[in-house]
């Protein structure tokens, strides 16, 4: 009955993205008219939230699809959904399942395996793409490579005679905002691209978190798959658009202890699983802050490439799961800081009976594993123990 009820508590957003997809529609170009041979494509915005900003926002120029994933900008066989007008989006408007329609397109039905995402560039008075820091001003987001070519999305889709493709492309805020040591911001875009469904993992956080940057992820093994932000009058979170299968939920939030609830099943495209009642909230206890920092030095050096940083925890024989992470700032060599509870972190089993029960790992108090890593580099980890105090890690990383 408590999943019956969760899948139709979201029925109304699904009602409404469905609407949104219906009217929606922009100009296409090379995509000709929908007739004999022709499909219909359907493309729509979401996200997962952002670290520590109030807003990130980015306008939306084009959206243009190819049969080749090694085709360039400039190739021929491009058919391109044009926003006209360009359109302002703030991301963090998106979590939680919200999508954002970008339009739909006729487009010659075949076999297509790459997208990309075109934005306007920041010109003349106003920014088109920005960002502003928890309450902190707005300042520019440069996006030069995005702008110039579009974000380059590599997926295969089929799109069949008379039928229609909905995707969704999932933008990872978080990971996708990197702050350099000048004071700007810059764009490395971490985009998944996804079919358009809601399933996925639900449940409610206590009030008394929302004012404290919690978070919600879908893990396995320590790789975040989804993560939200819950509502921030209600307390609501969806985890959504997950591949079956099962996952770690791990909440965190400032100056709390982390919670992780293991091995959440979700079974199929259309499961909703909850986790917690709006009468049976999931809670985290107060704890202790203390931070790793450093730097990651790569050798040798390479100028576009960012190394992240990633804390970890270790539950006994399992699970594993990210408590949190960052990009270290190549503007200011490599340096990274992580602030994470020294508290005894929560751990409970998932049971469809609720609420989940939680219990206290007091041996692991402090104890994580601070894993560096960079595209081309082998990843390097290191064992710290903040229980009582602050800690300095540097990596050196190579091919």
């Amino acid at each position: 009955m408590k999943l019956l009820a969760s899948c139709l508590k979201a029925l109304p957003w699904l009602m409404v993205l469905l609407l949104a997809a219906a009217a929606g529609g922009c100009g296409g170009g090379g995509g000709g008219s929908a007739g004999a041979g022709m499909g219909t494509l359907t493309i729509s915005l979401t996200d997962m939230p952002a670290c520590g900003f109030d807003e990130v926002n980015v306008t939306v120029r084009k959206v243009r699809v190819h049969r080749s994933s090694s085709a360039s900008d400039t190739d021929g066989g491009w058919t391109d959904m044009t926003l006209n007008p360009a359109r302002k989006i703030n991301l963090l408007d998106l979590t939680n399942g919200v999508l954002e329609t970008l339009g739909e397109m006729p487009l010659v039905a075949g076999h297509y395996t790459q997208l990309r995402l075109v934005l306007d560039p920041n010109t003349g008075a106003g920014f088109a793409n920005s960002v502003a820091p928890q309450g902190g001003v707005l300042t520019a987001l440069a996006t030069p490579s995005a702008v110039q070519s579009g974000i380059k999305l590599i997926h295969e889709f089929d799109v069949t005679p008379g039928r229609r493709v909905d995707l969704v492309l999932d933008f990872d805020a978080c990971r996708s905002i990197v702050q350099r040591g000048n004071g700007t911001f810059g764009l490395k875009p971490v985009i998944k691209v996804r079919p358009f469904l809601l399933n996925g993992v639900s449940g409610f956080v206590d009030a008394a978190l929302l004012g404290a940057n919690v978070m919600v992820t879908a893990q396995q093994n320590g790789d975040v798959k989804q993560s939200t932000a819950p509502n921030p009058l209600t307390g609501e979170f969806l985890l959504s658009r997950l591949a079956p299968g099962n996952y770690d939920v791990v909440f965190t939030a400032d100056s709390r202890a982390t919670a992780v609830i293991t091995a959440v099943p979700v079974a199929d495209i259309t499961s909703i699983v909850p986790v917690s009642t709006d009468a049976a909230r999931i809670t985290l206890p107060p704890s202790a802050t203390q931070k790793v920092d450093g730097k990651v030095t790569l050798n040798p050096a390479s100028a576009g490439t960012d190394a992240s940083v990633a804390a970890k925890q270790k539950f006994g024989a399992s699970p594993t799961v990210t408590v949190k992470s960052v990009i270290a700032d190549n503007l200011a060599a490599g340096a990274y800081e992580i602030p994470l509870p020294s508290g005894a972190p929560q751990l409970g089993a998932y049971s469809a009976t609720l609420p989940i029960v939680f219990t206290a790992q007091a041996g692991m108090a402090g104890l994580y594993t601070i894993e560096a890593a960079a595209s081309g580099y082998a990843t390097q980890s290191a064992s710290v123990n903040i229980s009582t105090t602050d800690k300095t890690q540097n990596f050196v990383l190579v091919p």
